[in-house]
């Protein structure tokens, strides 16, 4: 199974990236992050995870109010580097996990957190800039995989200090009842005190950005029972995203080893570094089985429904690229870049040759079967002018005719627009 081998805490400011990319380890301003990386990196050369577990927050890059969570979990296969307005970093994509992230999201809502859920978002410095500091990289690859969790801590409401204290809880319970044999460090990111706007810009508190790190190592609960105003007075508003580290800490055992910390003030944000390795005992009597069966909890029994496909996060991750390809419909130059030239956008959208092959045919039982959603299906049928009667027909291995008797009405309906609407449907079976 699955192993926690400790908790990293580091600050998540994008000078440290820029840092890194210059290789300013010598300079006198530079020098002493690296040299607080320094310990973690050892340690991690030493510990060889398998998976990083990172949280952090996007800062209005990837993740904007037209639609903000509370949490969103990373869920894909690659995650590359943002642009946040002068230009993307030259660093390769970070791979995913998505066994580990599909278990932990599964987990997570059996245990009542309503997760978001994203792939293939390019992750801002609040990943990046630590990540550039923790991990020797090639020019194409990363030594480890990681699982991104975002949270949303710019929009009030946020989740407050005990919600995330509870979710490390329960994010312990995911990662240890996960089947495969994996070593898994979970990575805390932003802070210390700072803040970025208003006249109390560059407000630091470095008293109290010790008094947390002591508080955070040996008695978290404390910390998780504060306010965000209480937090916003000690650490300044910008500092508050420090309730992340709570997801961290929540996820380690009560007792924890403190084998490294570091502190550094050099402008506007307090940067701490820090390793806890986990103390946790192995699993206790049925504990890891019982979980897994509240996970499949709400499931049991689906697999009795006969021509049923749940839309697992599984089939989301496999299907990704071939429900965008349908989903992207709804936009006029996507929709019409196919219609004049199918073979064309099929290669834009980097479609295998089975996916190609289920859209030529209009292969709509296939389809479903492959992993894509109906609701991408019926956009695809509205652009190519098949009724959503004929979609349901072609799933069920029936003609037009035979599946419109056993309806009340033989209506024929799709989701184009009146202008688009087919006037002489034909039987697609």
């Amino acid at each position: 199974m699955a192993q926690i081998i400790g908790g990293i805490a580091t600050s998540h400011t994008p000078t440290i990236g820029f840092a890194a990319d210059k290789n300013q380890k010598d300079d006198p301003v530079w020098g002493p992050i690296f040299q607080a990386f320094g310990p973690i990196r050892g340690w991690l050369d030493e510990k060889k995870p398998d998976v990083m577990f990172v949280i952090y927050n996007d800062h209005i890059t990837s993740f904007f109010f037209d639609h903000y969570s509370a949490f969103a979990l990373g869920v894909g296969e690659s995650y590359p580097v943002a642009d946040e307005g002068g230009g993307a970093r030259v660093v390769p994509p970070l791979p995913g996990h998505p066994g580990l992230a599909r278990h932990i999201g599964e987990s997570l809502v059996a245990d009542e957190f309503d997760m978001s859920f994203f792939q293939h978002k390019p992750l801002d410095h609040g990943c990046f800039s630590p990540m550039s500091m923790l991990c020797d990289r090639t020019q194409d690859s990363w030594p480890v995989q990681v699982v991104p969790l975002q949270v949303g801590v710019l929009q009030l409401p946020v989740p407050s200090a005990r919600r995330c204290y509870k979710l490390g809880q329960a994010l312990r319970r995911a990662i240890e009842s996960y089947p495969e044999d994996l070593k898994v460090v979970v990575v805390a990111t932003g802070g210390l005190s700072h803040q970025v706007h208003g006249e109390r810009a560059g407000f630091n508190n470095t008293p109290w950005d010790m008094q947390f790190l002591d508080l955070f190592e040996k008695d978290p609960v404390r910390i998780s029972e504060m306010t965000l105003a209480e937090l916003a007075e000690l650490s300044g508003v910008e500092g508050a995203e420090i309730i992340m580290w709570l997801i961290m800490r929540g996820a380690l055992s009560a007792q924890v080893k403190k084998v490294h910390q570091t502190y550094y003030l050099p402008s506007m944000t307090g940067i701490a570094t820090a390793i806890y390795e986990n103390l946790a005992s192995g699993p206790v009597a049925g504990e890891v089985e019982r979980h897994r069966a509240h996970m499949a909890q709400q499931l049991a029994g689906a697999e009795r429904l006969q021509g049923t496909y749940p839309y697992t996060l599984a089939r989301s991750v496999k299907a990704y690229r071939l429900n965008k390809f349908l989903h992207d419909m709804v936009t006029p130059a996507h929709r019409e870049a196919f219609q004049r030239d199918e073979e064309t956008s099929f290669a834009q959208a980097g479609l295998s040759e089975e996916e190609k092959a289920l859209l030529r045919q209009r292969d709509w039982r296939g389809l479903i079967h492959y992993g894509c959603i109906f609701f991408g299906l019926e956009k695809f049928g509205a652009v190519v002018g098949v009724s959503n009667l004929h979609i349901y027909a072609a799933m069920r291995g029936e003609s037009l005719e035979a599946f419109q008797k056993t309806r009340n009405s033989p209506m024929l309906y799709s989701v184009a627009s009146t202008e688009a609407g087919k006037k002489d449907w034909v039987d697609t079976r």
